[in-house]
């Protein structure tokens, strides 16, 4: 069954318990996630960037001698297509040491990442995951805005109002968030048919036909990046592109499941049907 229409700004699929959001993060470990960073292999957690401590997941970079463009991203152990993301979110400290003037852009930036392939086909390299990129991003204290929940696109692109955007990234409507306050970005997904970034639960930007395409990724695997490719699905990351930042929720409301009404696992706000998860 093909997945039901997208529902309007501000209107939820359904009434779900807090009990079917799955909590990526579990406040504890990391063991349901896996590093990479560019430069090193997988599962390499380089200068124990990404740790848990105080019930949060903190990217940190108190332990980097200095930093050269080994950007890094944890992966969370499974695919979506379907689903609603909700990351809490707040940037602290100073950005990495060492880091060049080049990479202003970097200061209070962070990025949930979607539809990403498995991250074993992402070569030593590579310095960021085929994906496209919820950009977080903090104000910089200098009275210029600067939103949240914006789109970047590391080899891909999306439509639109019905057109291929092809530049890299492309600003939300968010206020800008200044200081170190926790901000919640949702992000409601429907395969290739809708995105949405959603903060303090309005509407700031949407977008429909992601797909492979573009640059703004190097040393890619060039079997993996078929350009034009619908991402329908994939992998959620996290990043570290040497901000310092704290996570205190990353949660997940999967819209894909049980649509039978007259079994115990239907769930009134699916949008695409999975009978095979109908069967206890």
């Amino acid at each position: 069954m093909a997945a039901r229409q997208a529902p309007a700004a501000g209107r939820a699929e359904g009434a779900p318990d807090a009990k079917d959001w799955i909590q990526l993060f579990n406040g504890k470990d990391l063991k349901d996630w896996t590093m990479k960073f560019a430069g090193y292999d997988l599962g390499v957690n380089v200068h124990d960037t990404f740790r848990v401590e105080e019930g949060l997941l903190k990217v940190r970079y108190d332990k980097w001698p200095s930093f050269n463009e080994e950007f890094g991203h944890i992966f969370y152990r499974e695919p979506f297509s379907h689903y609603r993301l909700a990351a809490e979110y707040r940037f602290v400290g100073e950005q990495a040491p060492g880091a060049p003037a080049s990479l202003d852009w970097a200061l209070r930036n962070n990025g949930l990442m979607l539809h990403a392939p498995h991250p074993k086909t992402m070569l030593k390299e590579q310095d960021f995951p085929i994906s496209i990129e919820v950009q977080l991003l903090g104000g910089l204290a200098n009275g210029k805005p600067r939103t949240t929940a914006n789109l970047c696109t590391p080899g891909t692109h999306v439509v639109m109002d019905g057109k291929l955007v092809t530049r890299h990234c492309v600003n939300s409507r968010s206020k800008t968030y200044e200081g170190d306050q926790w901000v919640r970005v949702e992000v409601l997904v429907h395969g290739d048919e809708l995105i949405r970034h959603i903060v303090d639960g309005e509407t700031v930007l949407e977008y429909t036909k992601p797909q492979i395409g573009g640059g703004e990724v190097k040393s890619f695997d060039p079997a993996i990046k078929v350009d034009g490719t619908p991402l329908t699905g994939g992998y959620i990351a996290l990043q570290a592109e040497s901000a310092p930042t704290d996570f205190r929720k990353v949660e997940l409301l999967n819209l894909e499941g049980c649509m039978d009404p007259k079994s115990s696992r239907f769930r009134a706000h699916y949008v695409k049907s999975n009978p095979s998860a109908c069967t206890p």
